[in-house]
């Protein structure tokens, strides 16, 4: 009875031990790019920068709001299109070959909706709050360096109408306390069934605030977007219009 006691008091400590772990792995990460607070009092936050896609480069502009609305916009060799934008409810994007706005259906837009509370600052800001649960899965190695893995599992996708899990692996620097990388499947689009990697580096510090400059997406380890971003603006004055889709 006393080992059996032992046993159940050995796992228990063990089990919060492991919480607590990712919990101070995520307080440090919020305290290096610039704490709760600072973060706390950023509502907007509008970044450009130059993209490179199948050999071509294009500049870009985007806007994101503390309550979800996003609009990304590219400048493509003279011709300007919406890639990306969510008015808080339904998203859109500009059809690259009739240039006129486009809704993404119902449940395109619940997911982004979903997941739009993450542009601002990211997906582990008031974690908690968002539904969201951590797990620490111990330490590996990234491409050379040696990291924390925090598994991240946010509220179920919609996936032709049924809830699927919706879980991201993150890599921390452990030297620098901050993501070189983030992990997913793809469950929805063209990519379904994808393995899909983020890649950050060149963080810098703008306004006290510290933030990548340049990003690598990935699909099943081939590099489909370089991204160099250019200027990050915190708490810009925005025009809600702007994320509202217009009348064709």
């Amino acid at each position: 009875l006393f080992k059996t006691a032992l046993l159940i008091l050995t796992l228990t400590f063990s089990s919060l031990a492991v919480a607590q772990t990712a919990d101070e792995i995520i307080a440090k990460y919020i305290e290096v790019i610039g704490g709760q607070d600072a973060w706390s009092k950023i509502s907007s936050m509008q970044v450009t920068g130059i993209a490179k896609q199948q050999g071509t480069d294009y500049s870009f502009t985007a806007t994101y709001m503390s309550n979800g609305k996003t609009m990304i916009a590219v400048d493509m060799q003279g011709n300007n299109f919406v890639v990306e934008a969510f008015d808080g409810e339904t998203g859109w994007n500009t059809n690259f070959q009739t240039f006129k706005a486009e809704a993404m259906d119902a449940e395109a837009s619940s997911n982004y909706k979903l997941d739009s509370k993450d542009n601002l600052p990211n997906a582990f800001f008031n974690y908690k709050d968002k539904g969201y649960s951590i797990k620490f899965l111990g330490k590996d190695s990234f491409e050379g360096t040696e990291i924390y893995k925090i598994e991240l599992t946010k509220k179920p996708l919609l996936v032709d109408g049924s809830e699927e899990e919706n879980i991201d692996l993150y890599y921390f620097d452990i030297n620098n306390h901050v993501p070189i990388a983030v992990e997913s499947v793809v469950k929805t689009g063209q990519a379904k069934g994808a393995t899909s990697q983020t890649l950050f580096s060149n963080y810098q510090e703008v306004e006290g605030l510290y933030v990548p400059f340049s990003q690598v997406d990935k699909f099943n380890g081939q590099v489909a977007l370089e991204i160099n971003f250019k200027t990050f603006q915190f708490n810009p004055e925005i025009d809600d219009n702007m994320f509202k889709m217009p009348k064709n």
